[in-house]
């Protein structure tokens, strides 16, 4: 199907429709191939249209941040959704139920935990990203996950109907989740408690300075590469089969944390796919643990 009849096909939205879309614009990699059609919708009413007017066999996909995602060369067809308007970036704090829209970018809650003194989310304020993908992934660090503060989603199923589920049926695991794959996350609200904004900010703070003293910052990476294997540290294990210097093409082994995989400006989404399979390999034959992408690899390959 050529991209004009694509958009033919598509339902009328209040949104924005961005036809051959640079996916490398919309990841932390910045790297990968375009969207064939972006769609911006406009709110949740404009979504849960698209959603119930679109072909069903039209493909589609939702993106947030892009912080933990690599977008293969060949990009993605069919409509790439991403929630990017304000409506999706809303908050609403009530009886120590925080809800946030899933395009709200992790770091705005230190802004919304400093304004009405509530903590618990302090680890997920410094994970790069946005909301929606912290669920997803069931994102941590400091001893925390997300599902630990999780109350309820508000999700869109493919027909465009509206749901409000538990953290029971999101199937939140380490790195994980197991809901279907055609829910698209619009909120999620979390359990908060009362404190004070000068223990919010030491526990900020912490964390920022440790994330500095032992992850690369500055620089085009998805964050950790490899889930961590049941009884070992992804980053020991690339490190004892002597992957820590590796390099493909533009792409190489973070100097600072060697389960970080860094575009150096020139690689492709290739380069940093193939680099992470070495490993992969590497590991395997050196330790007889074989490592699991923890970044999200998506699209089509050149």
């Amino acid at each position: 199907m050529s991209q004009a009849d694509l958009l033919s096909r598509l339902p009328s939205v209040q949104g924005t429709y961005k036809p051959h879309e640079p996916l490398s614009r919309h990841t932390w990699f910045a790297v990968g191939g375009p969207a064939e059609v972006m769609f911006i919708p406009q709110d949740e009413d404009d979504l849960s249209h698209f959603l119930q007017q679109c072909p069903s066999d039209i493909p589609l996909f939702t993106i947030g941040g892009g912080s933990n995602l690599l977008v293969r060369d060949g990009g993605l067809d069919g409509v790439t959704i991403k929630l990017d308007s304000p409506a999706f970036k809303s908050y609403h704090l009530q009886d120590n139920i925080l809800t946030c829209g899933c395009g709200l970018r992790n770091i705005e809650l230190q802004k919304i935990m400093l304004k009405h003194s509530i903590g618990g989310l302090e680890f997920l304020s410094g994970i790069p990203g946005c909301i929606g993908g912290s669920v997803k992934t069931n994102a941590g660090c400091f001893g925390h996950e997300v599902k630990e503060f999780i109350t309820s989603a508000t999700i869109f199923d493919r027909q465009g109907h509206r749901q409000t589920i538990s953290v029971d049926d999101l199937h939140l695991s380490y790195r994980h989740s197991r809901f279907p794959a055609d829910w698209i996350i619009t909120s999620i609200s979390f359990r908060v408690q009362p404190d004070s904004p000068q223990h919010i900010l030491e526990i900020i703070t912490d964390q920022k300075n440790r994330r500095l003293k032992s992850q690369p910052h500055n620089v085009r990476t998805a964050g950790s590469t490899f889930k961590n294997p049941e009884g070992h540290k992804a980053w020991e294990l690339i490190k004892q089969s002597g992957c820590d210097h590796l390099s493909c093409g533009g792409a190489q082994v973070s100097d600072i944390h060697c389960n970080f995989l860094i575009n150096n400006g020139s690689a492709t989404a290739a380069d940093i796919e193939s680099l992470g399979e070495q490993i992969i390999k590497q590991v395997q034959a050196h330790t007889s643990v074989t490592l699991e992408w923890e970044v999200n690899r998506i699209g089509k390959k050149l």
